[in-house]
């Protein structure tokens, strides 16, 4: 199996146990110029973004670990196009996820970051 297979796997488990604990899964695989979403759904009342990440082992630090600040703020722009592209105003409570598998196990670790904006000089 390929990473890109591993890792759609891994998205459909993480959409599946998202779904059994309440969210309500919009999309899968958003993509924009700007990058990739891997989940987007609701969940009380949020507009949430899930990063999925998948480590067989901790050798290269743990599944959260590679949400690194970089990830993060890619993240939040492909968030903000998704929002402007789907017309959810600033008054759309949003939050950013991550379900993070190490081998057998899996982790939803909610409100992960907050926002991370992007501001570029004219």
């Amino acid at each position: 199996m390929n990473n890109r297979e591993t890792g759609t796997g891994k998205e459909t488990l993480a959409a599946e146990y998202l779904a059994a604990n309440g969210m309500r899964i919009v999309e899968r695989n958003f993509r924009s110029r700007q990058g990739e979403i891997d989940l987007i759904g609701y969940h009380n009342g949020y507009l949430v973004f899930v990063e999925v990440k998948y480590r067989r082992t901790e050798r290269f630090g743990s599944p959260q670990e590679a949400v690194d600040f970089r990830k993060q703020r890619k993240i939040c722009r492909v968030a903000d196009y998704y929002r402007y592209r789907h017309r959810l105003g600033e008054g759309c409570p949003v939050r950013y996820d991550v379900v993070a598998f190490q081998g057998t196990q899996i982790s939803w670790i909610q409100n992960a970051f907050y926002h991370v904006y992007s501001y570029k000089s004219v």
